[in-house]
């Protein structure tokens, strides 16, 4: 027994130490590739990778949170990354949200969602503003983001980026649309049941 908890520590710290250097080493390369970007939209390129490797280390290190410290989280994220290219961004989540604990493969994909939607805002889109509406309706999450600029390209809506939030909505047994926006552009309307995450 004793022998197996040393490997198992000694796994942990070696876990640890490879984190560490991941976010130290290439961390710091993308953080230069976002100070050093030619556009805001370069930068924002950089910004998301380094995003989704911290992703990667949280989610490997089984750090789970709730609901709301997802959204929030999020919420920060889509904040910072839209006033860098000066879209604005108009957050609206119901009062009455429940706040269950996400394990965190669900909580990465909830992030991963949104951060592709955004980067199709931002990319693709050409929009000036984009408004995010939380709410939940029959025991389901609906999250959707509204941008009010050019619609959904056929290029985008056949490429990777939604293919792989097609598949990261199957793994919250949910399900994922796009349509036309209310506000001119596109809409991405994500379901997810809330015990999916639980």
């Amino acid at each position: 027994m004793v022998v197996a908890e040393a490997r198992e520590q000694s796994a942990a710290q070696e876990r640890e130490r490879i984190y560490s250097d991941l976010h130290d080493d290439l961390g710091a390369k993308l953080l230069a590739l976002v100070y050093g970007a030619e556009s805001p939209v370069q930068a924002d390129l950089a910004r998301a990778i380094l995003q989704d490797l911290r992703d990667v280390v949280t989610r490997s290190r089984g750090t789970p949170g709730t609901l709301g410290d997802v959204l929030a989280d999020i919420h920060a994220e889509a904040s910072q990354r839209l006033a860098t290219v000066g879209i604005g961004l108009s957050w609206d989540a119901a009062d009455d949200l429940p706040d269950p604990v996400l394990d965190s493969g669900h909580a990465l994909h909830l992030h991963r969602i949104v951060r592709e939607a955004i980067s199709n805002t931002i990319r693709h889109a050409q929009a000036r503003h984009l408004r995010v509406r939380v709410r939940v309706r029959g025991g389901e999450l609906l999250l959707d983001l509204t941008d009010d600029g050019s619609g959904v390209p056929a290029v985008v809506s056949a490429g990777s980026g939604m293919r792989n939030m097609r598949s990261r909505a199957g793994e919250l047994d949910g399900r994922i649309d796009w349509a036309p926006g209310t506000e001119g552009g596109a809409k991405v309307l994500l379901r997810m049941p809330l015990e999916a995450g639980a």
